[in-house]
């Protein structure tokens, strides 16, 4: 693995929606990224999408102008983490997947090694039992795009140790990013919040109420929601909120967070929102 003239190196498991957003953060800012994939195809397009989101970085004119990009490197095998500074594990929200991964990763990289998993609904210290040394694992919520967005969500395991909550803060730094740091939860703030929200929004839609431009448009403009509940679920990816709000509701026992009937057609359609080219809104050609 490559790395930048301080020496931090930065590698991330999965290159999905998240994993990339946060690739092309971290390029931006000068640090060079492993980036591990299950296939050499899957690689392939993740570095391509992350080459984009860089494009689209620079023209808003979110990354700092005076820094040389870092070094993407792909790999299809977890053994290269092993030199890694810091490890981000960015794979779909799925308990069972996380922990293989995590597990693997705690295996091969050196003691005091920072890990920190990107979930957005899965308690850090269900995952924490599964890693080596459940110390070094903490949870950062990076919201979508990552690079646009500077605040994120820092999650403190009840296990997780003090050095362990330095070199995070200290990653995020480099990164250029606020955290805010919060106790373990399942869904933590942000989508303990966001997720119930979306649901109720889609199961509005659902039952006739309104269309999906009338909710939206009455919680942009009566409530000041940026994009609005829906169209935020199309840029989440409604696989991924569909996983998450099946973690809330198995951890909380909320109704509110069982996924609507709406939700999940749309899932079993493959209408994923912006990512597939339409979710409850048409986006024509698929985005990465």
């Amino acid at each position: 693995m490559s790395t930048n003239e301080a020496g931090y190196r930065l590698a991330i498991a999965g290159g999905g929606v998240m994993g990339t957003n946060i690739a092309a953060l971290a390029l931006g800012h000068g640090l060079s990224v492993l980036l591990v994939e299950v296939s050499a195809e899957k690689a392939a397009l993740a570095s391509d999408t992350i080459k984009a989101k860089l494009r689209h970085a620079q023209l808003m004119g979110v990354l700092p102008p005076d820094r040389p990009r870092g070094e993407l490197v792909t790999s299809t095998s977890l053994a290269g983490v092993a030199d890694a500074t810091a490890v981000i594990e960015a794979v779909t929200e799925v308990t069972e997947v996380k922990a293989k991964v995590l597990a693997e990763v705690s295996a091969a990289v050196r003691p005091g090694t920072l890990l920190v998993s990107n979930t957005s609904c899965i308690p850090i210290d269900e995952l924490a039992g599964w890693v080596a040394r459940p110390d070094e694992l903490t949870g950062v919520h990076f919201m979508n795009p990552a690079y646009l967005i500077t605040m994120v969500e820092v999650i403190r395991g009840p296990r997780t140790s003090d050095a362990t909550m330095d070199a995070v803060m200290d990653l995020l730094a480099r990164l250029g990013r606020q955290g805010l740091i919060v106790n373990d939860a399942p869904g933590f703030v942000i989508n303990r919040v966001l997720h119930p929200l979306i649901n109720s929004a889609a199961r509005l839609v659902s039952e006739g109420v309104a269309s999906a431009e009338v909710v939206d448009g009455l919680l942009e403009g009566c409530l000041g929601h940026r994009t609005g509940p829906l169209r935020t679920a199309d840029l989440i990816g409604l696989d991924n909120l569909a996983d998450s709000l099946v973690v809330l509701y198995e951890r909380l026992g909320d109704d509110s967070c069982r996924p609507c009937d709406l939700l999940l057609a749309k899932v079993r359609d493959g209408h994923l929102g912006r990512k597939t080219g339409q979710g409850f809104f048409d986006y024509g050609a698929a985005a990465s």
